[in-house]
């Protein structure tokens, strides 16, 4: 099955300032939401906390169950329903730290049922303290930091045979977060001025397939935090995980790109740089939209029937897979013409390649 013709040539590079002022807005809304709301709404993984998840036989109201929780020492934790209206489930959550042996379940679940004049039952009970909160956040960060830096090591290595060069700097930056965390620098700020000192070395240093994937990679995972946080939607470690997902999912789709345009370069390499791109990209069209389709296809079935528990892992995945198709045809592959040698010249000039 075709749904792509061969021989399509839409003029995806010629619109690629359409794609700035999109990507641009989209950036500058996640930017906005981040700053209003504080950052991002961590969950109990991160933050630290108690959470509570109960199921009543009726519907109960809100207020009734606060009543209850009054009672047991717990007036300041939110409540709100959980899952389907229909299954009568809530989710309370408390900042505290509380002790939850079984006499705490049973407390909570006799004073609930007293407040609300009816059956309750404990489904779960999870509790973290702030200082472990604190670490599991500072080693996602970490590691969301480190699948960025190694992907540009394998990306320069893969289609510009600099894998010294590449292995160098990544070790000079991962010495210098190292350094710099023996000081007790925020982690999210130090890592913020790694990326954007390694940035800056991938175009001092003119990698340019790995500088594409990397800002097509920071793209989708910022955008899709800040959507995230537009719609007040809490970081845990399964968004975590997700993101990490994502990653590999736009790094597979920017490959697939990037090897053909290197095949193309070579093949038509007295083109305009802007041609090989372009047709590249529809060349790997087909492909690129038949491997999104079948990905969303699972992942929104996941969203609507997977139950409450795995809804914003499937949101973050759909997010992802989303932003992530639509940056590699305007995000990764734009990048080469901005760092392009010689514009005007051939393609292979162009890249510094011999033609």
């Amino acid at each position: 099955m075709e749904i792509i013709k061969p021989g399509t040539k839409i003029d995806f590079i010629g619109r690629r300032q359409l794609a700035y002022v999109f990507s641009a807005i989209l950036i500058f809304l996640s930017l906005a939401s981040l700053i209003y709301h504080g950052g991002p709404k961590y969950g109990i993984d991160f933050s630290g906390g108690t959470v509570v998840q109960i199921k009543c036989m009726d519907d109960a109201a809100v207020s009734d169950i606060r009543k209850g929780l009054d009672a047991v020492g717990m007036g300041g934790a939110t409540v709100q329903r959980f899952g389907a209206e229909a299954k009568n489930e809530y989710l309370i959550r408390t900042d505290q730290t509380l002790i939850t042996g079984e006499g705490f379940s049973e407390e909570v679940r006799q004073a609930v049922a007293d407040a609300t004049g009816m059956d309750v039952v404990i489904e779960r009970v999870e509790m973290v303290g702030p200082q472990v909160g604190e670490d599991l956040r500072e080693k996602a960060l970490m590691a969301l930091f480190y699948a960025l830096l190694f992907i540009t090591i394998y990306i320069s290595g893969r289609f510009e045979l600099k894998w010294v060069l590449s292995a160098v700097m990544a070790a000079v930056l991962i010495g210098a977060v190292y350094l710099f965390s023996l000081f007790n620098v925020s982690i999210p700020l130090l890592i913020v001025v790694a990326l954007v000192v390694a940035l800056i070395m991938f175009w001092q240093l003119r990698l340019k397939f790995a500088m594409g994937a990397i800002v097509a990679l920071m793209h989708d995972v910022f955008i899709t935090m800040g959507i995230f946080s537009v719609f007040d939607i809490e970081f845990s470690l399964p968004i975590v995980a997700a993101l990490l997902t994502i990653i590999g999912y736009s790094l597979n789709d920017t490959i697939v790109v990037f090897d053909r345009i290197r095949e193309n370069i070579k093949k038509y390499a007295r083109k305009p740089l802007e041609t090989v791109i372009n047709q590249s990209v529809n060349e790997t069209l087909s492909r690129t939209i038949m491997t999104s389709f079948t990905t969303l296809i699972v992942l929104i079935c996941l969203f609507i029937l997977g139950g409450a528990i795995i809804h914003d892992f499937a949101l973050a995945m759909i997010v992802g897979v989303v932003v992530g198709t639509y940056s590699s045809v305007y995000v990764s592959s734009p990048v080469l013409l901005w760092l392009q040698e010689a514009p005007g010249k051939g393609a292979a000039e162009a890249m510094g390649q011999a033609g």
